[in-house]
């Protein structure tokens, strides 16, 4: 037995392919892998806080799966493996807070689609993660539990909204996560906390079970340590809900097929706008390694300008803006909140001081999306910002008539401090600036963990055409496999 042990302590980082592998030659049961998992989330989340809640019935429904192993009953594909899920997507019976007070004490009476769909394989959900309040920021400041950490040095972020969910993958303390990108925060904390992080085609994976933020550009998207575990959970997440009038039919397509097609003979478009001016010298060095690497692979290049990039982020806040003060108008502390008496209160002096428990980047959000599609303002604003995500849709459109996908850097800075940027609103939402353009333009983007610099990671993005999550996938493996990255150091 204790060889055994030694064998698992070494690989609490495998990857679920060979996760599921071990398990299927008896090398592994889910029950000891969730109870080493949970051991590691004692020993490391203190320092890290990338976790709200823990699943209390994890070991229990472990032990159920093995039996189920052992008889030789059917088991789903995903055998006990422990999967994390973003804060602000519904798990049935557990608090769905959004890292916000104003649901601290809600607890959701139903299944998100994707989680009722990991579950239906033998998923276990190990607990909730950290965000930026309802999604809204890229550092996990924003939460009202206090910040996550990054693994790979605790004084810096991890990048948001997802920063709980790419920390405890980073950190070993599950397989994966599942968060949500809705101008980069899947993508953001892939980068800078070194895993794997996928945006898919809008409509791809069901957002029935999200706390909306803005219903128009966020999806659902995995956050894996490798490429191929991505795809592995697209086979399994993604499809049409009746649940959910976006989703799209995408035939049942097996992104694990031919992941290893690599890129000989495909044409990829550099972006001048996301690859030039405010790119730190080392994320320049790594994203020119990447292209350097994918010749070396057999693809092509050519250098493609979007000049409506320089206008996406201001475009991006206000149509997010917008819809985010209409999606949280429904916060009115009566249908679901927190414990605060009504009683002495008219309705509109109530709802007030019920809203003070919003942090302040949603109240700042609040404001803006209830000023900006105003009469009098909408034609300065929303519209102007609609006409901005239209322009550039054709552009990236046109771009990728020309060639098969665009590279840049996923974000141009690393990782910095704690406290560096959160005052400034402006410098914090160009954080963004390379990944909101997948999101306005409803197309699949990645960020594969390339290269630590000084001890911080650096991640590259690959944008693709809608529906062609597959290709962009086998582009993500082709690269991840001509890098090796040290280990995380925590």
């Amino acid at each position: 037995m204790s060889g055994h042990q030694s064998w698992f302590d070494l690989n609490l980082g495998i990857s679920a392919l060979k996760y599921i592998g071990e398990i299927k030659n008896g090398n592994l049961t889910a029950e000891e892998f969730i109870s080493k998992t949970i051991e590691r989330i004692q020993k490391v989340d203190s320092k890290l806080h990338a976790y709200l809640s823990i699943n209390e019935q994890a070991v229990e429904q472990a032990k159920s799966i093995d039996k189920k192993i052992k008889a030789k009953e059917n088991v789903g594909a995903c055998m006990g493996m422990p999967i994390s899920i973003k804060d602000n997507i519904c798990v049935k019976g557990t608090k769905t807070t959004c890292a916000s007070k104003m649901l601290e004490d809600f607890i959701a009476p139903y299944d998100a689609t994707v989680v009722s769909k990991l579950k239906a394989e033998d998923t276990i959900i190990i607990g909730k993660t950290n965000l930026d309040e309802f999604a809204m920021g890229f550092t996990t400041e924003f939460s009202a539990y206090g910040p996550s950490k990054n693994p790979w040095n605790t004084e810096y972020v991890p990048g948001g909204s997802s920063g709980g969910s790419a920390a405890a993958v980073s950190a070993l303390e599950c397989i994966a996560s599942l968060g949500s990108d809705t101008g980069g925060s899947v993508r953001n904390p892939a980068s800078f906390c070194s895993v794997v992080g996928l945006k898919p085609t809008y409509g791809l994976i069901s957002r029935y079970g999200l706390i909306s933020y803005s219903n128009s550009i966020e999806q659902i998207g995995p956050i894996t340590r490798t490429v191929e575990d991505t795809a592995f959970l697209l086979n399994i997440i993604a499809g049409m809900d009746p649940h959910d009038n976006t989703t799209i039919d995408n035939q049942n397509e097996n992104y694990l097929n031919d992941i290893d097609s690599g890129v000989e003979g495909k044409k990829i478009g550099i972006i001048k706008e996301m690859t030039h001016e405010g790119v730190d010298k080392q994320v320049s060095a790594a994203t020119n390694k990447a292209i350097s690497n994918f010749e070396g692979l057999g693809a092509t290049f050519e250098e493609i300008s979007l000049d409506m990039v320089a206008y996406s982020v201001a475009a991006y806040y206000i149509i997010t803006a917008t819809e985010a003060g209409s999606n949280l108008a429904r916060y009115d502390n009566l249908r679901y909140g927190y414990d605060f008496d009504s009683e002495g209160y008219e309705f509109n002096s109530y709802l007030s001081k019920a809203r003070k428990n919003f942090g302040p980047e949603v109240t700042r959000r609040m404001i803006l999306g209830g000023f900006v599609p105003s009469a009098g303002h909408a034609g300065k604003y929303f519209l102007k910002a609609m006409k901005v995500k239209s322009k550039l849709t054709a552009q990236v459109n046109e771009a990728l008539k020309k060639v098969d996908m665009l590279i840049a850097p996923t974000v141009p800075i690393l990782p910095f401090r704690f406290g560096e940027k959160i005052d400034d609103p402006v410098a914090l939402f160009l954080v963004d600036i390379n990944t909101v353009t997948a999101n306005l333009t409803e197309k699949p983007a990645i960020s594969i963990q390339f290269e630590i610099s000084g001890g911080l990671p650096i991640g590259i993005q690959l944008l693709g055409k809608s529906m062609q999550d597959k290709m962009l996938l086998q582009a993500a493996y082709a690269l991840q496999n001509t890098v090796k990255l040290p280990e995380v150091p925590i």
